[in-house]
This record gives C-alpha cells, structure tokens and sequence, in this order.
C-alpha cells in the first residue's frame, strides 16, 4: 500500500494543495505528491498511465474524462474559477493594462513576457488568442517567454533582473508566487474565467484518502483559503 496519494493538477491550484498537505498528512498518515503543469499535459500524463488518485483540471476537461471513464462518477467537486490576470516584479510601478489601447501599448514596451504554455495551458492559449487579436503577437515573438505553466512562468520572471517585465497567467499562481504582483484582471473583453474541479481517478489506489483530500479542499475549512488565493465561488 502506498504511504501517499498522487495528484496530476493544473498550476492553478497548487498553492493550495501546498497549503493544505501537511495538514491532510497528520490527519491521514499519507503524504501529498503533487505533479503541477499546463492542464493539457496533465490530462496527456494521466492518458499515458501516470499514476494517480486525485486529478485537478477545469470544469470542461473533468467532464470529458468523466465521460470517458477515466474519473469516477459522482466525484467532482468545484474549487471555484480562477481569472485571467497581468503581473510586473513586486514593488514596481505597473502600466495601465485596464483596456485594451492600454494592454497593448504595455505589452509593446515590456523587455519580456511570461506567460504558461500557448498550446496546453489554459491562460497560455488565451494569452495568445489575446496577442494575435491585439495585433502584436508577431512583433513580440523576440521578448515572448512561454513556460510550462504559469507557476514556473511568474518564478522565473520574479528571479530575472531586468525591469520592465510583465507577465499573464492565472491569478492563482499569481497570487502564490514571491517576487510578482497582481495589478489587475485582463480588460473586459479578453476576461477569461474558468472553472477548476477536483475528481477522483477511476485507478486511484486510495480512493478514499483521495476522496477525503478532494472534501478537504473544496469544503469549509479551505474555503478562505480558496478565496484569498485567488478562487472565487463558482
């Protein structure tokens, strides 16, 4: 039997898991290994038989697993939605990014980009949707920086030294990440708002521990936590 129950999440919701695993652990005797990344590529990990108890991916992609038997029925629990937001490093005075005249003069004069994936990252595809719509997604491709997913994107920009740098992920991880400061949510028209769920795995091997953890964080208890990092009731 395994000492510890596995989980396959997108970014957004790794700084609550880290939040609430130590807790989960003295009550339960099991450790939380968590493995954290654009929700494309943990569905992709999950699909290749990548061992797991406890998937946390949007609302659309748990149905379809659902659907597909590879979640149990009726395990499904909503965190909560997670927006789209910008960032710059902490203590720097941010541009106006509240319309889009004013997103795109931004982003023209930012020294570099970051953001998660374009091609299996929620905010990373919407990002792109954004830049093409603005018109200056071929005149940023030199300052572009695309990561796995939105948690390494906002380290790695808090770790760089340059100034001027501006990042796009969810707020979430955002919001869990020293060194970078939300100044707001992407302008109205480029609002992105999803919905993340936890589920049990059809193979977990703890299927009840993982049911206990997925009540753990979508319960009462984690309920201010949810909020201050960034979910709002879905």
């Amino acid at each position: 039997m395994s000492d510890s129950i596995r989980l396959l999440s997108g970014g957004a919701a790794q700084g609550l898991v880290g939040q609430l695993k130590g807790l989960f652990q003295t009550q339960s005797g099991l450790e939380v290994q968590g493995t954290f990344g654009a929700v494309g590529a943990m569905r992709d990990m999950l699909l290749a038989g990548a061992p797991c108890d406890v998937l946390i991916l949007t609302q659309a992609l748990i149905e379809q697993l659902a659907r597909d038997g590879d979640v149990a029925p009726g395990s499904s629990a909503a965190l909560g939605v997670v927006k789209t937001g910008v960032a710059v490093k902490s203590g720097e005075q941010a541009p106006p990014m509240d319309t889009a005249p004013a997103l795109r003069s931004a982003l023209l004069g930012a020294k570099g980009i970051y953001f998660p994936d374009p091609v299996k990252a929620t905010a990373g595809i919407h990002f792109m949707k954004v830049l093409k719509t603005l018109g200056i997604a071929e005149q940023l491709t030199g300052r572009l920086r695309p990561f796995p997913n939105g948690a390494s994107a906002m380290r790695e920009m808090a770790q760089c030294t340059d100034k001027g740098l501006i990042g796009c992920t969810q707020v979430t991880e955002i919001l869990y990440t020293p060194g970078v400061q939300l100044t707001g949510l992407l302008p109205v028209e480029f609002e992105l708002a999803t919905v993340y769920t936890a589920a049990l795995c059809s193979r977990a091997t703890q299927p009840e521990a993982a049911r206990q953890f997925i009540a753990m964080m979508a319960g009462a208890y984690a309920a201010k936590l949810r909020a201050e990092g960034g979910f709002e009731v879905a």
